[in-house]
Parts: C-alpha cells; sequence; structure tokens
C-alpha cells in the first residue's frame, strides 16, 4: 500500500503480487494487455529486460531471469495481432555456452510466445548468433551501447567515439549480418557513425540514441509518452505528455472518491423496482 500512495500518484501503476498464491498476476497482465492494443500495426515490439522505472544508470538490467523474460513475453505477445515480437535474451543466459543460447532461445520463442530473440554483442556472439538461427529462430543483434555490459563500460556512455571503439562497431555489425541476425539494434552511437555501419550491411538496423541514419527507429513507450518523470535520456523525445494526464487522473478520481461523489447514479447499477419495501422483504430474510 505504501508503494501504491508513493507511485500511483506519479503515474506509476502498482501491482500487488503474491508469490505464495500469485494473486495480482491476472491484473497486471490484464493491464499490459490492454496497453499494447494501441500498439498493434504493422511495428516491432520488443520486449526488453529491463523496466522503465529502473532505466537511471544504476539500472539493474543484469538481475532479470529468462522465466521473468518469458512471463513478460508471453503477456506482450497476447495483447497484440499483428505486430512482431522480439524478446531480450537476460543476462548469462547466451553467454555461459552455445547449448545455453540455443536452449534458453527456444525457450523464450516456445513458452514467451515471442516472434524472435534479441542478443547483444557481436564479434564474440557471432558463433552463438549463427547457432541459434540454425535451430531455425530469428535472431535480432544488438550493438554500441548494451546494457547488460554496463558495468564493463563504466557506466551508460556513448560507445564509438574514437576511431579503435568505431572499428570495433563496424566488426561486430558485420558478425551479427555474417552469423544470420534478421536485424539489429544500434543503441547510443553518434549519428554520422550509425548511419555508416547501417551503409555498411543489407540487414535493417534499429536505432535509439544513434540518430535518423538506421532503418528504423525505436523508444520505450514509456519513455516517449513521458510517463517516467525522474529520468529522461538525452535522445527521447516526449510525443506526449501522459504521464501527467495520468497523474492528474489519478488525483480526480482519488479526489471524488474520498467527497463520495463517485460513483454518481450515471455510473452505477438501478432497479425500477428497488422500493423500500423490497429492501424490507430482504431485510426479513436475514434477521
Amino acid at each position: 500500500q505504501r508503494l501504491k500512495d508513493e507511485f500511483e500518484p506519479q503515474g506509476v501503476k502498482v501491482f500487488p503480487i503474491s508469490g505464495v498464491t500469485g494473486q495480482g498476476i491476472k491484473e497486471l497482465l490484464y493491464y499490459v494487455s490492454n496497453e499494447l492494443q494501441h500498439l498493434d500495426q504493422e511495428t516491432i515490439v520488443f520486449e526488453q529486460e529491463y523496466f522503465p522505472e529502473e532505466r537511471e544508470e544504476s539500472s539493474d538490467d543484469i538481475s532479470v531471469t529468462v522465466d521473468d523474460m518469458i512471463h513478460h513475453s508471453a503477456a506482450v505477445s497476447r495483447g497484440v495481432k499483428n505486430a512482431f515480437v522480439v524478446t531480450d535474451m537476460p543476462f548469462i543466459s547466451y553467454q555461459t555456452s552455445i547449448y545455453d543460447a540455443v536452449c534458453n532461445a527456444g525457450r523464450i520463442m516456445k513458452e514467451g510466445r515471442a516472434d524472435a530473440v534479441k542478443l547483444e554483442g557481436g564479434v564474440n556472439f557471432k558463433e552463438h548468433i549463427k547457432a541459434i538461427v540454425n535451430a531455425s529462430i530469428p535472431v535480432v543483434g544488438h550493438i554500441g551501447l548494451t546494457p547488460q555490459s554496463v558495468n564493463a563500460f563504466g557506466g551508460m556512455k556513448v560507445q564509438g567515439k574514437n576511431i579503435d571503439d568505431a572499428k570495433r562497431l563496424l566488426a561486430d555489425i558485420k558478425a551479427v549480418e555474417e552469423a544470420g541476425a534478421c536485424a539489429v539494434v544500434i543503441e547510443c552511437v553518434p549519428a554520422k557513425l550509425a548511419a555508416y555501419l547501417t551503409s555498411q550491411v543489407s540487414i535493417p538496423t534499429i536505432g535509439i540514441g544513434a540518430g535518423a541514419g538506421c532503418d528504423g527507429q525505436v523508444l520505450v513507450m514509456q519513455d516517449m509518452l513521458a510517463m517516467n518523470t525522474d529520468f529522461t535520456p538525452k535522445f527521447v523525445k516526449p510525443f506526449a505528455d501522459i504521464g501527467q494526464q495520468m497523474s492528474e487522473a489519478f488525483k480526480a478520481y482519488d479526489s471524488e472518491v474520498k467527497a463520495n461523489t463517485f460513483p454518481d447514479a450515471a455510473h452505477s447499477f438501478s432497479k425500477s423496482d428497488c422500493s423500500n419495501e423490497y429492501l424490507a422483504q430482504l431485510d426479513e430474510v436475514f434477521k
């Protein structure tokens, strides 16, 4: 209740979930599915391993498990009909071995109902990508700022700012393409370099913080709708202030409930013959 009181006025929906009984999960899944109906066009939905409220520099992307991703991916997949769902493979779900990479990618496809998996890295994971693709699982690569490696990078930092880094990124994107990936995400890379990398491969590139020279773009939904008030990356443009609207709506709802003005007659069910005599008969039953 404390978390609900603290976060819901800010537009952050809180779902109490019991780890023992599972109570609250249905409400969460319904909420997620309802939001995704607005995205269900000819688009790509990325189900990522970090959650919007945790996207600060100290975000804990690496603690998410395969089971977490399967759970969220399945909810997303149920909420769309036409969109292509790409689900991230979380930290240590593919780095440990090629065998683990294929098995976990298969679980995400089967249990999470994803259309493709996404994994981070280039040259070092070329054989992993190739093995997953050989198992008939579409793969989207991810180079540049790879959030699972944020500790190795020393924070959320732009990649490719010097010639050695640029050469590394070129080798990475080439490796991803050669391994058979169907597309690749380029994150937090200078715009000109991202455009150059795009020109060097035949697979589509999807940029996030990588300028307009990529073939496509991706943003976190809650970022582009200004639902996160505590942290906004430089590359995010809010296209609507839904966060403020949600905050105002929560406050209005809370106010009307406390004032006993909601629900009113227009939002209540009535029975035409629910007279005092009718209620008196019910009273008699329970005396």
